[in-house]
C-alpha cells in the first residue's frame, strides 16, 4: 500500500483528501504540527508528497527544499496560488506536478495515481493496477470496484492482469494462454474462451459491463 502525506492546513481539504485516497486504497496521513514537517515526513516515509504553498511559518517551498535534501520522493503542489510564476517556482523547487485550488478530488486521485505509476512501475513491484474505478491487487488476486470486492481465481486474475497491463492494446488469445500455462496447468483455447466469459460475468456481478471486448481474429482488449 502506498502511502501519501497531505501537508494542507486547511483540516476540512487535508480530511477530504485523506478520506478520497483511503477510498483508494492509498494510506494517508496529514500533517498537524507545521513547525517540523519534515520529521514527520522521515517518520511517516511516504511514497508521494501532496504540498500546499501557503503554510503557517514556513512556505511549502521551503519544505520542498528541505524534503529533496534527504529524498527524491514525488512532490504534487496544490494551491490556490496557481498563477504561472507559482508553478515555474513550484517546478523549480522540485515540485513533480501541480494541482490548482478548487480542484475535483477524482482529478486528483487520478494525478496521484498517473505519479506513482510512473515512479514505481519499473521496480516491479505496483500493487495494485488501476483502470476506469476498477482496482486489481496484485498482491491478493482481489478485484474492487465502488463497494464490491471479489477474489479472482488465478487464471481470472491472470487474464485481467494482462489485460490491464496493456490498456488500449488488443492482446492475442495465444499470448494470453501462454502466460497462463507457465503458472498454471495447460490451458487450450476453449478453456481461455470459459474463462474469459466467466471472468466477464462476474465483473458484472458487480456493476462492470463491457470492460473486456473481444477484436475478433486476435483477441481480447481493456479500452
Amino acid at each position: 500500500m502506498y502511502k501519501i502525506l497531505i501537508v494542507e492546513d486547511d483540516m476540512t481539504i487535508a480530511k477530504a483528501i485523506k478520506n478520497c485516497l483511503c477510498k483508494w486504497n492509498y494510506e494517508a496521513e496529514y500533517i498537524e504540527d507545521f513547525k517540523d514537517v519534515t520529521t514527520q515526513f522521515v517518520k511517516f516515509d511516504p511514497q508521494l508528497v501532496l504540498l500546499d504553498i501557503s503554510l503557517p511559518f514556513f512556505n511549502g517551498y521551503h519544505w520542498c527544499n528541505e524534503i529533496r535534501k534527504i529524498s527524491k520522493v514525488p512532490i504534487i503542489f496544490i494551491s490556490s496560488m496557481a498563477d504561472s510564476m507559482n508553478i515555474i517556482m513550484a517546478v523549480n523547487m522540485g515540485g513533480d506536478d501541480f494541482v490548482a485550488k478548487p480542484f475535483d478530488l477524482n482529478i486528483l486521485v487520478a494525478k496521484v495515481q498517473a505519479m506513482i505509476r510512473r515512479s514505481y512501475s519499473f521496480g516491479g513491484k505496483l500493487e495494485v493496477i488501476e483502470h476506469k474505478g476498477v482496482v486489481l491487487n496484485i498482491s491478493n488476486a482481489t478485484l474492487e470496484y465502488e463497494n464490491s470486492k471479489i477474489e479472482l481465481t488465478k487464471n481470472e486474475f491472470k487474464i485481467l492482469q494482462i489485460l490491464l497491463e496493456n490498456v488500449g492494446k488488443a492482446i492475442p488469445r495465444d499470448t494470453i494462454m501462454t502466460r497462463l500455462w507457465e503458472s498454471d496447468s495447460y490451458i487450450d483455447d476453449n478453456t481461455l474462451t470459459v474463462n474469459v466469459t466467466r471472468l466477464r460475468k462476474r465483473l458484472s456481478d458487480v456493476g462492470i459491463s463491457d470492460f473486456i471486448k473481444t477484436k475478433k481474429g486476435i483477441g481480447y482488449v481493456v479500452e
